[in-house]
């Protein structure tokens, strides 16, 4: 007898904590395993290489990989490229020589980072020379020692796709890429808090497209008031602060964070160290179409999450009614 069943749909919400943490730790063991086989030298090559100390090497927005090798006093190498492989994968950059006045000439290479796996990736410099022998060594990293305090990280996530690739230390002192797949998000594009409201503008990373759903969540006693939401091409959606439900929830003055797809909403892709603090704004006075008037401050806390402070002020603006003799 045939049976015929069905498969639950995949909540776009957060997994149940047990399922997380099972899964980094399998991520992260397969991180460390990965990264102790892009150390080794490379199978073809009989004897290591000691591995070249760059004059620069970075990595920006997780997309853009820079990197500057001195050319040393010699004559110039015949073939110079810079591999990027992990497995059967691989990326070729070529290597230009740049002369300059000063200085020692330099090998430059900046390679585009679309689509990375993830994973660990190795770094190797390949170059042949006049005699046709093919060198191939590994890179050290750049800048050891702690980094220097600024308004900015030292790695940030894709803004496009979220993933995060870190230029990471081997442990035999190579320098290799780790790539991150990105969790689900719902990243907050921009915010527009106009005279008889707030209108949110986002999209959804890494998250099935769906219908959405969004709501705002009091921080003090998690009450859920309902938000209207308006999803677009792409995961890109459109929210609605609800500001009267939102007062209308309790008196005094409350904090409420929101929920777009079961996902907190905030500026995640970014490599701002303190949102709250580089993207400031004032309190403002809303009067909603219902007659109310709403004194909030929509904001970003210092993890990037979007928060909204509010509190009805209708009363506080009425005039007493004088006393007639």
């Amino acid at each position: 007898m045939d049976r015929i069943g069905f498969t639950p749909p995949r909540l776009l919400g957060p997994r149940p904590r047990l399922v997380r943490r099972l899964r980094a730790t399998v991520r992260s063991t397969r991180f460390r395993l990965e990264r102790v086989a892009a150390g080794r030298p490379h199978v073809r090559v009989s004897r290591a290489e000691p591995p070249l100390t760059p004059v620069h090497l970075s990595l920006r927005d997780s997309r853009t990989l820079n990197l500057a090798l001195a050319a040393g006093s010699a004559a110039p190498p015949d073939l110079a490229r810079l591999l990027i492989t992990r497995g059967r994968r691989r990326l070729t950059v070529p290597l230009v020589l740049e002369r300059h006045t000063a200085g020692t000439p330099l090998l430059t290479a900046t390679a585009t980072l679309r689509d990375m796996r993830d994973g660990v990736w190795r770094l190797t410099v390949e170059t042949r020379g006049a005699d046709g022998r093919v060198r191939r060594q590994g890179i050290a990293p750049a800048g050891e020692g702690a980094s220097p305090a600024t308004p900015t990280l030292p790695h940030a996530p894709d803004p496009r796709t979220g993933t995060l690739v870190r230029i990471v230390r081997s442990r035999t002192g190579r320098a290799v890429l780790q790539a991150t797949r990105p969790r689900p998000r719902a990243e907050l594009v921009r915010f527009e808090p106009r005279g008889d409201g707030i209108t949110v503008h986002g999209r959804l990373v890494g998250a099935a497209l769906a219908p959405v759903r969004a709501e705002a969540v009091r921080r003090r006693d998690k009450a859920v008031v309902p938000a209207d939401v308006v999803g677009g091409p792409g995961g890109a959606f459109t929210l609605r602060v609800p500001l009267g439900a939102m007062t209308g929830a309790g008196a005094g003055q409350w904090v409420w964070d929101f929920r777009v797809a079961g996902l907190p909403l905030g500026r995640w892709l970014t490599d701002v160290r303190d949102p709250s603090a580089a993207y400031p704004t004032p309190f403002r006075v809303f009067a909603l179409p219902e007659g109310a008037l709403v004194r909030a401050h929509a904001h970003f806390t210092g993890t990037g999450a979007f928060a909204v402070t509010c509190g009805d002020i209708t009363d506080l603006t009425r005039e007493p009614a004088k006393e007639t003799s």
